[in-house]
């Protein structure tokens, strides 16, 4: 089996926003690399999570990994079946405060979603939405981690039949398949 090689930045592959967070730490040639390690990478992912520019304001990537560490531990405690720590998560998105408004459009006013706050919250307030979304909707069977051995990688599983495998069929659906090819060839 050949573990991931190195990846300019994390996959976004996971089918729900926060759970794309989480995967920001991947294994690659058997270690873990935490994609988040500045204010300047965090706010590269999130731009290319959100489509639009994110600044690299200071202390950005410290509190995206916080946030992300307590998804991550949110999302486990959930697959487990055991109780989330909801007061961490809860005090993390308090300081992503919102506020719908209305704002000129062509066609008169459109509602637009703003965030208020010191502009690092203010750039994770939408994956700290997708968290609560996530662990207060989400279908937990369809939330599951890559099949592959030497992968860290999680998604949702939004398939018709629900039986998606792996994180992306490009990479361990098609590392399974090789080494499944190479032990029939043996």
């Amino acid at each position: 089996m050949n573990p991931v090689t190195s990846l300019e930045s994390p996959p976004i592959i996971a089918d729900q926003p926060a759970l794309d967070l989480v995967n920001t730490v991947v294994l690659e040639n058997g270690d873990l690399v935490d994609h988040l390690g500045s204010d300047a990478a965090t706010a590269a992912w999130l731009s290319r999570m959100t489509g639009g520019p994110v600044e690299a304001s200071a202390g950005l990537a410290a509190r995206a990994v916080e946030l992300r560490e307590v998804v991550r531990q949110a999302v486990l405690a959930r697959k487990r079946g055991h109780a989330v720590d909801i007061a961490h998560l809860n005090g993390l998105t308090r300081q992503m405060s919102s506020h719908m408004a209305l704002v000129p459009s062509a066609d008169g006013v459109r509602i637009e979603k703003r965030y208020e706050g010191d502009a690092s919250w203010r750039a994770l307030a939408p994956l700290g939405e997708a968290a609560l979304t996530l662990l207060a909707e989400g279908d937990f069977n369809l939330v599951r981690q890559c099949e592959h051995a030497d992968c860290v990688l999680w998604f949702y599983d939004r398939t018709k039949s629900h039986r998606r495998r792996w994180c992306s069929m490009a990479m361990c659906g098609n590392r399974h398949k090789v080494s499944k090819f190479r032990e029939r060839q043996k």
